[in-house]
């Protein structure tokens, strides 16, 4: 859902949705032309019965500029897959800085999608926000940092977020936010574990 600064809801109802929701779809700056690539499923793969799959499904990068093509697999740990880690302004996949960050109130705003940037707005515009029953450990907003959250800093929150709305019109080259020039948030080194009854997410 669209939702312009001045419009977001009075309330916010959090059913406690994992970050993984967003996770089908990365936005990324291609590695070799630094113009906007897609980092999706690879081509024919069935859809996933859970949002945790998408960690362990293989990838495909492509750049509709340059044509440039890349692939990631899994890694097999013993019986098991070793997926990727949710998280920092990079894709967790072949590590390219997000297409989708800016500069804010002293940090880097970052999204994965329209639809990541769409649900960030309605909750950070949203003077009430309710939570569901997930544990917190594994719910998006709830991991949401305490700068987002803050209330003084809502206005330029909402603004960046409008900001990553309109980057993800563009693919030139030149178009690249000046945040994505930046490496260094990377998620936790460790790894998902994937056994054959379903998704165990390891480390501490």
């Amino acid at each position: 859902m669209d939702s312009e600064p001045g419009d977001a809801p009075a309330r916010h109802y959090d059913p406690g949705g994992w970050l993984a929701q967003y996770a089908g779809r990365m936005l990324v700056v291609c590695p070799q032309c630094g113009g906007r690539a897609l980092v999706a499923p690879r081509p024919g793969l069935p859809a996933p019965r859970y949002f945790s799959e998408l960690l362990f499904q293989p990838r495909r990068l492509a750049c509709g500029g340059c044509g440039a093509v890349a692939d990631w697999e899994p890694e097999v740990r013993g019986a098991g897959l070793v997926g990727a880690v949710l998280g920092g302004s990079e894709d967790p996949f072949f590590w390219q800085p997000l297409w989708l960050q800016t500069r804010c109130v002293g940090h880097v705003l970052w999204a994965y999608n329209e639809e990541h940037v769409d649900e960030l707005s309605a909750y950070v515009g949203a003077q009430l926000r309710e939570r569901g029953g997930a544990r917190p450990t594994r719910a998006m907003f709830a991991r949401l940092p305490p700068w987002m959250k803050r209330s003084d800093n809502r206005s330029e929150v909402l603004a960046g977020l409008e900001t990553l709305r309109a980057l993800a019109k563009r693919s030139a080259p030149a178009e690249r936010s000046d945040a994505a020039h930046e490496r260094g948030d990377r998620p936790r080194p460790h790894g998902s574990m994937y056994f054959r009854g379903g998704p165990y997410e390891g480390g501490p």
